[in-house]
């Protein structure tokens, strides 16, 4: 065989093989992915993607937790929570799909404790419901590691359309809708919602502004006064409209 004839099929076999440096023959970088290999879309990571395995949901939740905490609803990044979680990005959006999802995820996981206590109201003798519900509460935010998280919840809500609107579906069709679900009355949506209005006003005033006398006042001194209010509201007699 010529040496022309042995040089083109030694060219040959290398062009088959691939190039030395790992690229496709024709030149391209593989951006596509090999033959079989389906093509990765956006928020969907790769098979062993940085960061992904036992926990990654918790890990992510945590760190958007503790900058809506620290930066509010507007200031945090998807970029800077998942930077926060030791994870990729892709595994964000993977898991909660926009920053308004993981928002959405991180209201509910903060308010858990509220939402698994108003289940238990059900249990619990109509004419006590008032008193119990207004413990709850003073319960919930006189306990320095469930208030802090829920603060930094209704300030990024005070501050933000988009985080107000998100906190306000879910105290509708988790909070409310639970606690009017204990309730026996044609009117027991609007019941429930004023009894939480009495407290939630409380909540404002007392930890987030930070008014005295209410900021100062003991809290069995404010149970006091509350709870018969937040009774009536919950199971007594409307008094007739004009």
């Amino acid at each position: 065989m010529s040496a022309e004839h042995t040089r083109a099929a030694t060219d040959g076999s290398a062009g088959r093989a691939g190039r030395a440096d790992g690229a496709p023959p024709d030149g391209t970088e593989g951006t596509e992915g090999t033959e079989g290999t389906p093509r990765r879309r956006r928020g969907r990571p790769a098979k062993g993607e940085s960061g992904g395995g036992p926990g990654t949901q918790d890990r992510i939740l945590a760190s958007a937790r503790e900058l809506f905490a620290e930066r509010g609803y507007e200031k945090t990044s998807v970029r800077a929570v998942a930077r926060g979680a030791e994870v990729d990005q892709a595994l964000v959006h993977h898991y909660f799909g926009t920053k308004e999802g993981l928002f959405s995820a991180a209201v509910a996981l903060t308010a858990a404790p509220v939402t698994d206590r108003i289940a238990a109201l059900d249990r619990v003798a109509p004419e006590r419901a008032g008193e119990e519900f207004t413990r709850m509460f003073f319960r919930i935010w006189e306990n320095p590691v469930t208030r802090a998280p829920l603060l930094a919840i209704v300030r990024s809500a005070l501050t933000h359309e988009t985080a107000a609107r998100i906190f306000r579906e879910f105290i509708a069709g988790q909070l409310l809708s639970r606690l009017a679900g204990t309730l026996d009355t044609a009117d027991a949506q609007l019941r429930a919602e004023l009894a939480a209005a009495q407290l939630v006003g409380t909540v404002l005033l007392r930890y987030a502004l930070k008014m005295p006398p209410i900021a100062t006042e003991d809290p069995e001194t404010l149970i006091a006064r509350l709870a018969p209010v937040v009774q009536h509201h919950l199971t007594g007699t409307a008094a007739p409209a004009g």
